[in-house]
């Protein structure tokens, strides 16, 4: 089926909508029998805060109830560092959860190629945290992500080898969240979200989610996306670009929209290029990163708060 709704443009000086509170149930998650589960290992050197001064403009919004704003709920968010698995094969993790108003809802976020200790990366996970969900931010790249300061000529060569690193990591968090949050009956179904080369991913995961593990996905540019692989899924999909992106191109949104499961949106932001929402670099594209957080917000909500 086709998308149930035409691709649409967001505009550049747009702002976004009013920030809604859902109503959340209270969940504390148990993180002594997680460890007895998933052989999850929690750092001792808890961080207390995630680091929001690289990427100031990710700091996590006001959250606007009946008539009034509570800012507190978005300070009571828990970070841990966690390793998923044992000995050679451990996959180091971040998880990051709602510690007032939880959901109990999973959300996998998968990062682009600069790695999961990226701050502004970090500081997105966080921003999804605090409005109720549990986010865990794998290691795709088993320590060693792509450098800024690395010549071009060896990117390809990275990328080839760390793409199925990225596929196993990747693996291991599912089955660890599974076990974790919708074996243990606390999620019915875990949402997905990525960036880049995290957004291809996300297409990739949800065309081979046979068991159905997954209710709703968002790709932030996706990069690598094949339109034949994303006719296998079977959930609604979020996919957000910007008509500049030569990353993620319009035109492979367009043809994914022929044939992608019904109630998948495509948003495009008019004048954005790559990276516009996790990494805005001016005050125009912190309102259009602003825009899509909350349009992803929303659909994270109805796809898997409002669908418990």
């Amino acid at each position: 089926m086709g998308l149930n709704s035409a691709i649409f443009m967001a505009s550049a000086t747009s702002s976004s909508t009013s920030l809604l509170r859902p109503p959340f149930t209270t969940f504390s998650p148990n993180l002594q029998q997680l460890n007895k589960i998933c052989n999850l290992r929690i750092n001792s050197d808890r961080r207390s805060s995630i680091r929001r001064d690289k990427c100031r403009r990710l700091c996590c919004s006001q959250v606007q109830t009946e008539n009034e704003t509570d800012e507190e709920a978005c300070e009571l968010v828990s970070g841990v560092e966690v390793s998923i698995g044992e000995g050679s094969d451990s996959v180091a993790a971040y998880l990051l959860t709602a510690v007032k108003n939880n959901n109990g809802t999973g959300i996998l976020l998968l990062s682009d190629i600069f790695g999961f200790e990226d701050s502004c990366t970090r500081d997105f996970a966080y921003r999804i945290a605090c409005n109720g969900y549990n986010v865990l931010l794998p290691d795709l790249f088993n320590g060693d992500p792509w450098q800024k300061d690395r010549s071009m000529a060896s990117f390809e060569p990275w990328l080839a080898t760390h793409t199925q690193t990225a596929r196993t990591n990747i693996a291991a968090s599912i089955k660890w969240m599974v076990e974790s949050f919708v074996a243990a009956g606390i999620s019915n179904k875990l949402g997905i979200v990525g960036f880049c080369f995290g957004g291809g991913k996300v297409i990739e995961v949800l065309a081979e989610d046979s068991d159905d593990r997954f209710g709703v996905g968002v790709s932030f540019y996706g990069t690598g996306i094949q339109p034949s692989v994303a006719a296998k899924i079977k959930v609604p999909v979020l996919y957000i670009t910007g008509d500049e992106d030569p990353l993620c191109s319009v035109k492979v949104l367009e043809d994914i929209g022929r044939d992608n499961v019904g109630g998948s949106k495509v948003v495009v932001f008019n004048g954005r290029g790559h990276a516009f929402v996790h990494r805005p670099s001016s005050s125009e594209e912190d309102k259009d990163a602003e825009g899509a957080f909350t349009i992803m917000r929303n659909w994270l909500h109805n796809g898997l708060v409002v669908e418990k």
